[in-house]
């Protein structure tokens, strides 16, 4: 097929974490720049991209699904390009198993380009792609807040996660070129995220992470910045400061589980003790302050000691936010070969007890906020959010709808509806 000509129309389908949104942002710029126009509806667009997720199976087979939704619902003669973290992983797989797609590009690769595909290549020794993904410009942001991705890959060697073996070593981009993409997009709240957001600069031979310097450096340019995927062992006194300071003391930590032994086999550091310590460290500076965190279930070789301590932690951390996401095996990586397997029924029996727990945690938290005054971000007419819950993640507070969008509001919470709330002025 012969390059997507200008003028042309398209659609794009995002899937999978806040990262592969900021991606998709960056490559309907892309397109934009190169002469093509969005369409209203995917049925009257010429190239509909799908940017999948590969990070579990359960993200792998809504990639596909989404796939083949896409090719029915597509025009004749329109062109459907896959790209993202299944395009990287599994391009060969895709190109032979799913005749439906005209185009994998994996990342950095030239959506509108000629059909074909280049072989795949370690992440980690590729040379410079087409286009620099992580650094291409993105249109003004549509809604108060936007997430702001400072850094791609990862130099972590956690025994389940299979993405440095595809997104590659940790690259952070300079401070300056990330306060330029803030100034752009225009937003009130900035989310910074990346896969390991707390070692921010450590790749760029200075000797020192820059998170804190870039925290700062984006607060003169936003109102509000929030911080997701933490890892506990990062979380220095210089940093709890500056959130606790920030305005948004919201601590999205990266935990997994609290069992010294089952983290140590998922090559991960800390222990519940650990956890609870620091986070009491943080309430005692900002009593106010939001915790969430995930935890994976049914890791190789837990036991139900293991389980009874996550659920003993889950209890006494109260956590405002929490998710439980079952175990994946994935294909090389360190877990794939450990010993000590858990059914799968059973995991469904532990997963069940968690949120059952963490449900009654969370709205015993919402609850603790009636008749407490708190300031709100409205994100459109009658949605609001506190620092208390990040956007398209956790929970809302209705508000007025006569409230301004973008704008700042204190408002009065009367009501906890499950995980949201309602505010009136």
């Amino acid at each position: 097929m012969s390059t997507v000509a200008a003028g042309s129309r398209f659609w794009v389908e995002t899937l999978g974490c806040p990262k592969n949104q900021v991606d998709s942002d960056k490559l309907v710029e892309k397109m934009r720049s190169d002469g093509l126009t969005e369409a209203t509806d995917i049925a009257d667009a010429d190239v509909v991209v799908i940017n999948t997720c590969a990070f579990v199976e359960q993200a792998r087979q809504e990639s596909i699904d989404t796939i083949l939704a896409a090719s029915d619902a597509r025009a004749d003669g329109a062109r459907l390009v896959v790209t993202g973290c299944m395009a990287e992983r599994y391009g060969d797989e895709l190109v032979e198993a799913m005749p439906e797609i005209d185009l994998v590009a994996p990342f950095g690769q030239s959506l509108t380009a000629p059909s074909g595909r280049r072989a795949l290549i370690p992440v980690a020794s590729a040379p410079l792609p087409d286009f620099d993904l992580l650094n291409l410009p993105r249109p003004r942001s549509t809604s108060p807040w936007a997430y702001v991705k400072v850094a791609e890959g990862c130099d972590r060697a956690c025994g389940f996660c299979a993405i440095p073996s595809f997104r590659g070593p940790q690259r952070s981009r300079t401070i300056d070129s990330i306060i330029e993409e803030v100034e752009q997009l225009g937003a009130q709240e900035i989310v910074l995220v990346a896969q390991d957001l707390a070692s921010f600069g450590r790749d760029q031979g200075i000797g020192e992470r820059s998170i804190v310097p870039l925290i700062e450096a984006v607060q003169v340019h936003t109102r509000w910045v929030r911080l997701l995927y933490l890892y506990p062992s990062d979380l220095t006194d210089g940093l709890i400061d500056v959130i606790c300071n920030s305005g948004v003391p919201y601590f999205d930590l990266s935990l997994q589980h609290v069992s010294r032994p089952l983290l140590r086999r998922m090559r991960r550091w800390g222990d519940g003790e650990r956890f609870l310590t620091r986070m009491a460290d943080i309430r005692e500076r900002q009593p106010d302050a939001a915790f969430r965190s995930n935890f994976i279930v049914g890791y190789p070789g837990e036991t139900e000691e293991d389980h009874d301590q996550l659920l003993s932690f889950v209890e006494e951390a109260q956590l405002d936010w929490c998710g439980f996401f079952s175990y994946s095996a994935e294909a090389g990586t360190y877990a794939a070969q450990l010993d000590g397997g858990v059914d799968e029924s059973l995991m469904d029996d532990r997963l069940a007890e968690l949120r059952e727990l963490q449900d009654g945690i969370t709205a015993e938290r919402n609850d603790g906020w009636i008749n407490r005054s708190i300031e709100v971000l409205v994100d459109e007419p009658g949605v609001a959010r506190s620092f208390r819950q990040a956007p398209e993640i956790d929970g809302i507070i209705s508000v007025p709808t006569d409230i301004e969008p973008g704008t700042f509001a204190t408002v009065s919470i009367v009501e906890a509806e499950g995980p949201d709330l309602v505010g009136v002025t």
